[in-house]
């Protein structure tokens, strides 16, 4: 079946349905952003926002290494990859995404392999090689993406159901890597929290996997535009990626003119997904 790229006699049942879940999932997720209820979503969002960052070094000939243990205040840190790559003449000889860092922050000499996350609600990702310039923006753009991919999965059963396997598989293998209990209670958590909705899906009558896909990719597409005003605009933080691109770039603009070039993206991402969601629901 040709595809409706014009949408004409939109919108079906199922559009609507599509676009009204959309929208009330992004009420929810701005409403209770800072609450404890969307904690265990927002760890896994950070999560992929600094994966983002590790696979950008890896496909810039970057490769995963170790992990430093780092010291934090009372913000602390979601995880911490650290890449060692290979000669480079765009590489800086290491970049670290800090989500975010309080004044006198230290890192301790011992050095780990795997990855770390903790309960408060920041990032850290440490890179040796790699291109630089692709590094730093690929955590914003690469949520936005992973975020487009769940919210088109979403659109049917099938493929729900593949976005789920995939990621139920990831949680396994980071869980056989994770370093503390902060991110293997997560995975655990969510495996059990992802296979009880898959059970009911397939033998009760609530079925609300292509749902919870959706959720989450929401979630993802707009954590980038708002950690982006969280960071840049409501308060300053020099650690930023934003900021950090703005120091390497020659072009003139500042952080706060790159998140907010990062937040369109980000925004179109979002736009394009359900655009494509209503595409594939015709």
């Amino acid at each position: 079946m040709r595809p409706n790229w014009e949408l004409r006699h939109c919108c079906n049942h199922e559009q609507v349905v599509f676009l009204i879940t959309v929208s009330v999932c992004t009420v929810v997720i701005l409403a209770l952003w800072r609450t404890i209820l969307l904690r265990p979503f927002k760890l896994v969002t950070v999560f992929l926002h600094e994966a983002s960052h590790a696979i950008a070094c890896k496909l810039t000939c970057g490769k995963v290494a170790s992990v430093p243990v780092l010291s934090y205040g009372s913000r602390g840190f979601i995880d911490a990859l650290a890449l060692e790559g290979l000669p480079n003449p765009w590489i800086s000889p290491q970049y670290s995404d800090n989500h975010p860092g309080q004044p006198g922050d230290r890192m301790l000499s011992n050095v780990v392999e795997g990855i770390q996350v903790h309960a408060d609600e920041g990032g850290t990702t440490q890179t040796r090689g790699g291109i630089y310039w692709l590094i730093l923006p690929a955590g914003y753009l690469g949520s936005s993406f992973w975020g487009m991919l769940l919210i088109l999965a979403s659109t049917n059963l099938l493929t729900a159901r593949i976005a789920a396997g995939c990621f139920l598989a990831a949680l396994v293998i980071v869980l056989f890597v994770a370093k503390n209990w902060t991110l293997r209670g997560l995975c655990i958590g969510f495996i059990v929290f992802l296979g009880v909705v898959w059970i009911l899906q397939e033998t009760t009558k609530v079925r609300i996997l292509r749902y919870i896909i959706l959720f989450i990719g929401v979630m993802n597409s707009l954590f980038s535009v708002y950690d982006i005003y969280d960071d840049l605009i409501s308060r300053r933080v020099h650690s930023s990626d934003a900021e950090k691109f703005a120091e390497v770039c020659p072009c003139p603009c500042n952080g706060v003119g790159w998140g907010v070039i990062w937040g369109l993206i980000s925004f179109l991402f979002l736009c394009g997904a359900m655009y494509l969601g209503l595409v594939i629901l015709s």
